[in-house]
């Protein structure tokens, strides 16, 4: 056991877009929220339903969110601000987060041309169902019941600022200038360990949060996607693939993805006091 500290908090509205950096969060068994507004409870999608991200569309990562009366408002450069209703009156349809099919509720057609014009592509906003529920893989997850909204997979993404650290000094030595953690688009980011000891915790625990660490996030290219801009390089997916390439995840990794298995409907701050178990096997 060893003793670290929340550096920050995060959470992202809608999928793929600009997150908010909170000062404190509540923390739900899908994730944390802020304002009534939960994490990836919002998504994007094209014509056949399934998800869009920075993947397909960098430019995604221009679009700014925020919360004010539980409703999520988005901005873009050149464009008027839109707000999204808490509960949006469009229809229920089903739509696909990688190999999951779950319901989304449809934000209308204003919505869908904001959207629309921004990413110059054809796509609907909608709101996670909050009837429907969507199970974390139970190869990692067991059978504690884990389940999200629309993230790619799990609840919450933790990284160490060690972790970024190391890799920031790596990209130094080769002339390329600092990432932000932005750019990995963590929901908690712990303070005061070594260099990707996320990698071989077993538990958080913060102000009677616990949160397991059960899969390495593995890296796709939204990580090269420059959050100011929406250009895409090599960087910095090609440093870490010197060093941080995992067979068993099948890529590169960086952070942990986990899930809530004690404290739901609690908050946690940034400063807490956070109490890591090392798991050893």
């Amino acid at each position: 056991m060893t003793d670290a500290v929340v550096a920050s908090l995060a959470v992202y509205p809608l999928k793929g877009a600009r997150g908010i950096d909170v000062e404190h969060a509540r923390v739900d068994i899908p994730g944390l929220s802020t304002g009534g507004v939960g994490d990836r409870e919002w998504m994007a999608v094209d014509a056949t339903g399934r998800f869009v991200s920075q993947r397909e569309h960098p430019d995604l990562c221009l679009v700014g969110t925020a919360v004010r009366d539980a409703a999520v408002e988005l901005d873009f450069p050149g464009a008027p601000p839109l707000s999204l209703p808490p509960d949006p009156s469009g229809s229920t349809r089903e739509v696909v987060v990688w190999n999951s099919r779950i319901r989304g509720l449809d934000a209308g057609d204003a919505a869908a041309g904001w959207l629309s014009r921004a990413l110059r592509a054809d796509v609907r906003i909608v709101r996670f169902d909050p009837s429907d529920r969507r199970a974390c893989h139970r190869d990692y997850a067991g059978d504690s019941g884990a389940h999200t909204r629309f993230a790619d997979g799990y609840p919450i993404l933790v990284i160490g600022q060690a972790s970024l650290d190391e890799l920031n000094r790596r990209l130094g030595e080769r002339g390329i200038a600092p990432m932000p953690m932005r750019r990995f688009r963590p929901n908690l980011v712990v303070a005061g360990l070594e260099p990707h000891d996320e990698d071989h915790l077993d538990t958080i625990e913060v102000d009677g949060v616990v949160l397991r660490l059960v899969k390495p996030c593995t890296r796709c290219q939204v990580t090269p996607v420059d959050p100011e801009t929406g250009h895409a390089g090599r960087e910095p997916l090609a440093t870490l693939a010197a060093y941080r390439q995992d067979e068993r995840a099948g890529g590169v990794t960086f952070g942990m993805n986990a899930i809530v298995v004690e404290g739901a409907g609690r908050p946690l701050a940034v400063g807490g006091r956070a109490r890591c178990a090392y798991r050893f096997d």
